[in-house]
């Protein structure tokens, strides 16, 4: 038996042709014969037919029926599925009923005839691209929609990629996507730009995706020299209804608008004496004939507030209920700014009369950038899970988001994209994983990391063997030696990059201008406190974390009892978010009878054992991968585990000079020296 098996490992093995990661989770499969029956017609349906006919898996000689009855139980996007009939009330339905067909198909999960809805009316993809081709936090090369301030060329290779780019996200459910940064150029209005977005519009359209775009507040006074950008002045008001005019003769379907501003030196109603309602409701008007929405960030901070993590909520709960019906207060998942582990806004579920929508952080600005392995489902889950008790227990985020407890006119949800030119799209064959993570729990918050990550390699990296027999050898060899010990690795790496970076509380103490490696102790006298490590982290003599207690900042006064009565009490409070609302004692006893020192060194060594975990995992999984995807991902763990004993050696050298305690010796040794590691800073990552 062991002699067949290896006889089908080398014949699968000598078959996995090398592969550059750009077909993502869409890889091709030998199509059995299939016949579609649909009687209406449109771009988007011919789509979902071509799929069905290249990618069919099922019975072979199949007749697959595609229908729209207007079914009342079948909400906007969604549609039911048999193993023969697809119902929706659209054609995008259609289309999304196709993917999960096929999903399904490739997967083995039934199909059970359920009505499959989205949670979410919008799911999109914010995409931080600049003009001249950049992208910021972009860590899978230049933008796949913008050239060198090139707005003007639109080649049939640009078309291509688009709709490769829109196939993926269709295939996931994703509805929407925002083109260009947040810290937005005036550029992005002009004619030359518009046209651009005419042409991107005109191929994702077929794939039921919605183009939007991010608008800087102050164009009216950069693009028309309009003396002000005040948004009650009657000219500012008129300039900005002639603009989104202009742009819906343009592009018919366009999406609408999401807004920065107020925020990091952003222009915004503030510099005029007016309020975020004020400037969102001015756009939100100019929108509304045409049936666009605006998103409004809520990530605001001012430098002289005693507690960054407040400003939210305390800028936007005021406002609640004053906000047009097609705004959408666009709300990060935590207070700070995506780092590695937060507790989730305390917006969310305050916000009882406008609508509120979670933004999550696919690239991975803090998290290793395109170069360290981690799944970052696990981390969306728990946000969208948490409850926030607002209206009782069970008031998940998810729940307090997606209408399901406050009817909200609109429901949306956004990530930052992590795409670029590269051609695996996002740097690393397993960021792959957090696009498609992102678009799954867009369309049902309610899935578990699991299924999302056992999907993803099933369809990313599962190659069958030719003949009935050895395929089926092959398919359980495939499950217990890669798809269950690689899906483990995924679901625990999240955790481990905690560890290894930001344990128990701790946050944003990383290098203050790439974020990526750690710098504790950065704290020039000319920068904003707010935007040195050592503020967050409060480490001195006498202990270590942030007061955010009824006795320090009070933030734990923005979240709803009893949560906020737990978080209040060190001994009550989760662990994981411990030095987040405590300044403790260095030897304060933990749970376990460590010593808050002694559990701080542990974390930051179990971060690196469990990557050093990761490597041979991958290493024992290379009969099952092509050579291309498997050697870069060996590299990049290797750099990863470099990485993670650079993060804790100086973490925990830095800390020591305040705990004055020792390393416990059951733990492995530092390996640098934390002068040193000062001195060279950038260079060591």
């Amino acid at each position: 038996m062991k002699f067949l098996f290896s006889c089908i490992l080398l014949l699968a093995t000598l078959t996995l042709r090398a592969q550059d990661g750009h077909s993502l989770w869409l890889q091709h499969k030998t199509p059995k014969s299939v016949t579609i029956i649909c009687a209406k017609k449109s771009p988007t349906l011919s789509i979902a037919i071509q799929e069905l006919k290249e990618g069919w898996q099922g019975k072979a000689d199949a007749t697959v029926t595609l229908t729209i009855p207007k079914n009342k139980t079948i909400g906007f996007d969604g549609f039911k599925l048999t193993e023969n009939t697809i119902e929706a009330n659209s054609d995008n339905g259609i289309l999304y009923g196709v993917y999960e067909l096929l999903r399904r198909q490739q997967t083995q999960e039934a199909i059970t005839g359920e009505v499959n809805n989205p949670s979410y009316e919008m799911r999109i993809l914010n995409h931080w691209d600049n003009p001249d081709g950049s992208v910021e936090r972009g860590y899978a090369g230049n933008s796949i929609f913008w050239r060198n301030n090139d707005a003007l060329v639109v080649t049939e290779q640009d078309k291509k990629l688009w709709q490769e780019y829109a196939r993926a996200n269709a295939s996931i459910g994703i509805n929407g996507t925002v083109l260009n940064n947040v810290n937005a150029s005036p550029l992005i209005l002009t004619a030359d730009y518009l046209n651009r977005v005419k042409a991107i519009a005109e191929v994702l359209r077929p794939y039921g995706i919605k183009v939007y775009l991010s608008v800087k507040f102050s164009s009216p006074a950069l693009l028309a020299k309009l003396k002000t950008s005040d948004p009650l002045n009657t000219e500012v008001i008129e300039w900005w209804k002639a603009k989104v005019k202009e742009i819906y003769s343009i592009i018919p379907d366009f999406g609408g608008l999401l807004v920065k501003a107020s925020s990091e030196g952003q222009p915004g109603p503030q510099d005029f004496g007016r309020t975020h309602a004020d400037g969102a409701n001015m756009l939100a008007d100019a929108l509304k004939p045409f049936g666009g929405i605006v998103m409004w960030r809520a990530f605001v901070y001012s430098p002289n507030d005693k507690d960054r993590a407040k400003q939210a909520y305390n800028e936007f709960i005021p406002l609640d209920g004053k906000f047009r019906d097609n705004v959408i207060i666009q709300v990060k998942n935590g207070p700070i700014d995506f780092q590695p582990r937060e507790p989730f806004s305390a917006l969310f579920g305050a916000m009882k009369n406008t609508s509120v929508m979670p933004e999550f952080q696919i690239t991975q600005e803090y998290l290793g950038h395109a170069i360290h392995l981690v799944f970052l489902s696990p981390m969306w889950e728990e946000c969208l899970q948490s409850d926030t008790y607002q209206e009782g227990e069970g008031s998940t985020v998810a729940r307090c988001t997606d209408g399901s407890i406050f009817k909200q006119k609109h429901t949306a949800i956004a990530g930052v994209a992590n795409i670029g030119l590269d051609s695996n799209w996002c740097g690393n064959d397993f960021a792959q994983a957090n696009w498609y993570a992102f678009g799954r729990l867009a369309w049902n918050v309610n899935l578990k990391s699991q299924q999302i990550a056992d999907e993803w390699l099933k369809l990313t990296f599962y190659n069958a063997a030719s003949n009935e027999t050895s395929a089926t050898n092959y398919a359980t060899e495939w499950a217990n030696n890669f798809l269950l010990p690689v899906r483990q690795m995924m679901l625990d790496s999240r955790e481990a990059a905690v560890n290894y970076m930001t344990p128990l509380g701790l946050h944003h103490i990383m290098a203050a201008n790439e974020h990526y490696g750690p710098q504790p102790w950065w704290a020039p006298k000319d920068w904003r406190p707010d935007w040195t490590p050592p503020y967050y982290h409060q480490a001195s003599k006498d202990g270590i974390g942030f007061n955010r207690t009824t006795t320090g900042s009070d933030a734990v006064g923005q979240y709803h009892e009893p949560l906020a009565s737990q978080l209040n009490n060190p001994k009550n409070c989760p662990e994981k978010f411990l030095l987040w609302f405590h300044h403790l004692p260095w030897n304060y006893s933990m749970k376990n009878g460590r010593t808050l020192w002694d559990e701080l060194c542990y974390r930051y060594d179990s971060g690196v054992q469990q990557v050093r975990s990761f490597q041979k995992t991958w290493d024992k999984a290379q009969p099952y991968v092509d050579s291309v995807r498997f050697i870069a991902v060996q590299q990049n763990l290797r750099m990863q585990c470099r990485n993670a004993i650079l993060w804790k050696d100086a973490c925990l050298l830095y800390f020591q000079q305040f705990s004055q305690m020792p390393i416990p010796f059951h733990i492995e040794r530092p390996v640098h020296n934390l002068d040193d590691i000062i001195k060279n800073d950038r260079r060591n990552y």
